[in-house]
Formats: C-alpha cells, sequence, structure tokens
C-alpha cells in the first residue's frame, strides 16, 4: 500500500458551500489582510498557507469514498457514495476509454448515500472495464439494481450489468484481493455495517464507517481494539459529539471523535481521521471538533502520540 485518497468524506446526505458561506470565507480573508503587503504572487501564497484551513478551504461535500493505491495494477474503492464521480473523471483523464481497468470497491453497507455515485461513475460505462463489488450483505446486488429502476432513474442497470461482478464476503474471514489482505468487520448500525482492515508489506489501514460503539460493551469494545491493532491508518465514523452518540442520537449508528480517540490509543493507532462528517456541520464547526479532538487526545495520551486529522475531499495520506 502506498497511499490513501479521500474522495467523498461526508456522511448521510452530500453538500454543498453555499453563496454566502463562501462570501463569508473571502470576507474573513479579506479583513484578515488589512495591512498585509500582498504585492507579490509568493506573498499571497505566505499569507494564505498562514490562515486556518476553513478559511481557504473546505471539508468537502460528497459522500463516502476512499481510494486505497495498493501499488499494483488494480483499484481499491471503499464505498460508491458521490465521491466515486470525481475519482471516476480522474481515472478517465489518466487512462481514457481504451486501457480498461479493473476496480475492487468494498461496500460497509447498502444506504442511499455509500451506493448514490455508482449510475454517475463513468468506468462502469466503457466496456472492458471491470467493477467488482464485495460486501457482506446478501442483497448487495438488489440494492444496485433498485436504485437504477423506473422512475428513480433513466438509465437501467442493465446497462451497466456487464461490466459489473458481485463478490459475497463473511465477517472475519480474511481475503486475498488486488495483493492485499482484506479482513470485514460486522459493525451496529441499521441494517448491518462492516468495516475493512486492509494490511499489505507491514502497512495496516483500516476504513470503519457508520459504526456505534456501546460504551458499555466491554466484550466489543475489545474486539475493535484487536481490529484496529496498530493499523497506520484508522478512518473512523466521528460524525456526532460524544454527549451526542449517548443521549438524543443514541442507537442511530454512529460514533464520536472521543471514542475514536479511546480506541485508538488502546490498540496503538499511529493516525486517526476523522470521517463522515455531519452533514449540518460547516468547516468552522468541523475544524472546531477536529481541534477539541486534539486537546483530549494530548491530555489523555499514555503512550505514543496518536495523529488526529479531519478527513476533507481530496485528502491524501502517504502510508
Amino acid at each position: 500500500m502506498k497511499r490513501i485518497r479521500l474522495w467523498g468524506t461526508r456522511g448521510s446526505i452530500p453538500v454543498a458551500l453555499t453563496a454566502a458561506q463562501v462570501r463569508a470565507k473571502i470576507e474573513a480573508v479579506l479583513r484578515g489582510a488589512r495591512g498585509v503587503d500582498l504585492g507579490s504572487e509568493a506573498a499571497v501564497k505566505r499569507h494564505l498557507d498562514g490562515l486556518d484551513f476553513h478559511q481557504t478551504g473546505t471539508y468537502g461535500g460528497h459522500s463516502s469514498c476512499v481510494e486505497i493505491e495498493t501499488g499494483g495494477d488494480q483499484y481499491v474503492l471503499c464505498d460508491l457514495g458521490s465521491g466515486v464521480r470525481p475519482f471516476g473523471q480522474a481515472m478517465m483523464s489518466r487512462h481514457g476509454p481504451g486501457k480498461p481497468q479493473t476496480y475492487n470497491v468494498f461496500m460497509s453497507h447498502l444506504h442511499w448515500d455509500h451506493i448514490m455515485g455508482l449510475p454517475f461513475f463513468t468506468p462502469a460505462y466503457i466496456p472492458g472495464n471491470r467493477l467488482v463489488i464485495h460486501g457482506c450483505h446478501e442483497r448487495l446486488r438488489e440494492a444496485f439494481v433498485r436504485q437504477q429502476a423506473e422512475p428513480s432513474f433513466p438509465v437501467d442497470f442493465s446497462i451497466v450489468a456487464k461490466q459489473i461482478e458481485f463478490v459475497t464476503l463473511e465477517p472475519g474471514r480474511p481475503y486475498q484481493v488486488a495483493g492485499l489482505i482484506v479482513t470485514p468487520k460486522k459493525q451496529l448500525h441499521a441494517g448491518d455495517s462492516y468495516g475493512y482492515r486492509f494490511e499489505a508489506g507491514g502497512r495496516a489501514v483500516v476504513y470503519s464507517t457508520d459504526s456505534e460503539h456501546k460504551l458499555d460493551d466491554p466484550q466489543e469494545t475489545r474486539a475493535f481494539v484487536e481490529f484496529f491493532r496498530a493499523a497506520d491508518v484508522v478512518i473512523f465514523d466521528a460524525m456526532y459529539s460524544l454527549a451526542d452518540a449517548i443521549s438524543v442520537k443514541a442507537d442511530w449508528g454512529h460514533s464520536s471523535n472521543v471514542v475514536g480517540v479511546e480506541l485508538c490509543q488502546l490498540a496503538g493507532v499511529k493516525h486517526l481521521v476523522m470521517y463522515h462528517h455531519e452533514p449540518a456541520f460547516d468547516d468552522a464547526a468541523i475544524e472546531r471538533v477536529l481541534a477539541d479532538t486534539r486537546r483530549f487526545e494530548e491530555i489523555t495520551r499514555s503512550a505514543a502520540p496518536l495523529k488526529v486529522s479531519a478527513a476533507y475531499d481530496g485528502m491524501e495520506i502517504a502510508l
């Protein structure tokens, strides 16, 4: 494994910056530039580099899609949310229609925000490409067929069916795919969700979204600690605050930043990436959660530091 690319990081539904939000960012940057010498391109860049991420960028709005670059000749993705559309555009720019590729996809679950990108994934319509969709749900194929059936979508699933293969996996069993050892784990979520641990060349990456963690279940906690054990990167559903996760949004199937830190610290993880952001949170709110999480990690640290990041569309993580 060489690199992780995050193409979609938002939870439940895609979101987009409004005109008012874009203007507010511009106004804040301009106010902060009063009295600053911006007479050269280098000076402009230095000024922007000194600002907070939420002022000059965005955590993004696409729903779940993560690429794991294997270093081999096949692609590996987690989930087919709306983020797979820009991934597909990048693949068309790289390969064009004349060089068939194989795309291995590992599905966490079949809720709409995690499957909605397939009808807009251009490589699926190119003869010769292979899309192998792996998952632990018995109704894996049905979910994708149904979302493209009338009257929901104008292009029937039969148009792409020849390029797509569905593979049913068993939780807890390791599989060899595209040079990786892939192990799924069942998670607590409505309709069931599955996390995946990817291992190769002494590296380990865990993709664990749409998973709720009950603080009063020590056996399940231990099971996740072992699933995360010594991972280089854990991409973790940190949609809620701890207060929300254990009160008004208990049993909604998502977790919190605090639980993510605790599990990763117990497991000796190197890098926690908070993922599946609450759609109601703007960039500034996500950045406040990130700052709070880093402070929590620092004051609870008992061993090696745990790096904490907030996922954003376009983020790349070298392994």
